[in-house]
């Protein structure tokens, strides 16, 4: 009897060793280095889980050809990496959407990360204007501060203006006494940009203001999503001089706004 429960606790003990090292997790692959890491990315993440984010640079490091940051954003810390620029711990940065490379393991650094955000520049707006941008402007794919004409698709001769609204035109002309006011805004979406620093970004026009002063474009930041050639009605505070640096400033922004595709 003695001999039958000790096999039977043997036999126990070895299913349960088996067990445990199935749930072990894999060792993350060693992956290329990093200057050929964009070609073995993953697939971009959901939108908002791939990495933008602002905030302060909390350890730096230069490795073949790349300046890898992690980034604290006052909620969490991420690394990102993106082709060298000049950056120090405190620096505060704009890292834009990037390609999560999991499970990371730097040859170059003898070092594994568990997330790391590929991008191709990143904002640094402590440095000194004219220098430490990789590629020297806004965060890949941000959209421009103005838009010189709508798409010749876009009719903006029928708009009209919303009950209790403003056009474009006379949102810039009455910016100075409308600055942290709601307007509201019917328009055409001219341009639309997703997940943009963790917001999307649309550009309306409605036929009014002036093109060569740039008060017949509108720029507005929002979680909605429209299409180009959309008519919407836009309601969210104005802010005045948005910048984001290096010149790049938004003279008239909505930010934050609802949007309601008509």
């Amino acid at each position: 009897m003695k001999k039958l429960l000790t096999l039977l606790t043997v036999a126990i003990a070895a299913l349960s060793l088996a067990a445990c090292s199935k749930d072990e997790p894999a060792k993350p692959a060693a992956q290329a280095p990093q200057a050929s890491a964009p070609a073995s990315m993953a697939a971009p993440a959901p939108a908002g889980k791939s990495g933008g984010t602002t905030g302060s640079v909390v350890e730096t490091m230069d490795a073949a050809g790349y300046t890898y940051v992690q980034v604290d954003n006052g909620t969490e810390k991420i690394w990102a990496a993106a082709p060298k620029f000049t950056v120090a711990v405190g620096d505060q940065v704009v890292v834009p959407d990037g390609m999560p490379m999991h499970n990371y393991h730097s040859q170059t650094l003898n070092r594994d990360f568990p997330v790391v955000y590929f991008v191709d520049s990143v904002l640094n707006g402590s440095a000194p204007v004219g220098g430490a941008v990789s590629g020297a402007e806004l965060p890949q794919g941000h959209p421009p501060t103005n838009v010189a004409a709508a798409p010749a698709d876009v009719d903006l001769s029928n708009v009209t203006k919303a009950e209790g609204g403003m056009t474009v035109g006379e949102v810039f002309a009455g910016k100075d006494g409308l600055s942290g006011q709601p307007v509201i805004v019917r328009a055409k979406v001219v341009k639309f940009s997703p997940q943009i620093m963790g917001k999307n970004w649309i550009h309306l026009q409605d036929g009014s203001g002036d093109e060569a002063a740039g008060t017949h474009d509108l720029t507005v930041t929002t979680a909605s999503t429209a299409n180009v050639g959309d008519t919407v009605v836009v309601n969210g505070p104005l802010t005045l001089d948005k910048d984001f640096g290096y010149g790049y400033q938004y003279n008239v922004i909505i930010e934050d706004a609802s949007v309601t595709i008509e």
